[in-house]
């Protein structure tokens, strides 16, 4: 009499992710303990119930999640389309790396308008459209960050309202150049890169 193979677990999905509420507590947490409470996240202990039954506790990061946006400046379905990319100085990189935009969610905010006021703050651009493309999670070995990741077509050029921490210029680049740059290793931001072969794989002509 044979066996049968036991079931695989269900795997988290990019749907189920935007679906959450934020600051929601998960199915497996059987108790959480206050750390650090800083300006952009909160350091927890929890008390975790893994899938085999034990239970130990875990240190956590929550954050309010992000929003990111690939901005076409030309159509995505024409030959060569272009892409703003921000040259941006962070310091836990050590230095300054290629992003697209980015930022925090602000409390109430959805992902879309976010993704629409930092297009608009850090490159001074608005968006006929601004398309989803998918949901992230960004290290979930220790945090619950998630960032949801847009393509803005139909830009119009206004003023950039960068704050006073941010340090960055915006760069007008092909998309097969910046293909090329993480190929070579030239853009080693996760989001960035991803958004980038995602919207190269999936939102072009090419």
């Amino acid at each position: 009499m044979s066996r049968k193979s036991p079931k695989a677990p269900n795997v988290v999905t990019g749907e189920e992710i935007r679906a959450r509420t934020r600051g929601g507590k998960p199915k497996n947490q059987l108790d959480r303990r206050e750390l650090y409470k800083g300006k952009i996240f909160t350091l927890d202990k929890d008390t975790v119930r893994f899938p085999d039954g034990s239970q130990s506790e875990f240190d956590i990061v929550r954050h309010p999640g992000a929003a990111a946006v690939v901005p076409f400046l030309s159509d995505p379905d024409g030959e060569e389309p272009q892409v703003l990319l921000l040259r941006q100085f962070r310091y836990a990189a050590d230095g300054y790396i290629y992003e697209i935009p980015a930022g925090r969610l602000d409390a109430g905010e959805s992902p879309a308008d976010c993704a629409a006021r930092e297009l608009k703050e850090e490159t001074g651009c608005t968006a006929e459209r601004i398309e989803p493309l998918f949901s992230m999670v960004t290290t979930p070995g220790f945090t619950d960050e998630t960032i949801h990741v847009f393509m803005a077509t139909g830009l119009t050029h206004g003023r950039s309202a960068r704050e006073a921490d941010e340090f960055a210029e915006v760069v007008i680049m092909r998309l097969a150049e910046a293909l090329e740059l993480i190929r070579d290793g030239a853009i080693p931001d996760g989001k960035t890169a991803l958004a980038l072969l995602y919207a190269a794989g999936f939102k072009t002509g090419d």
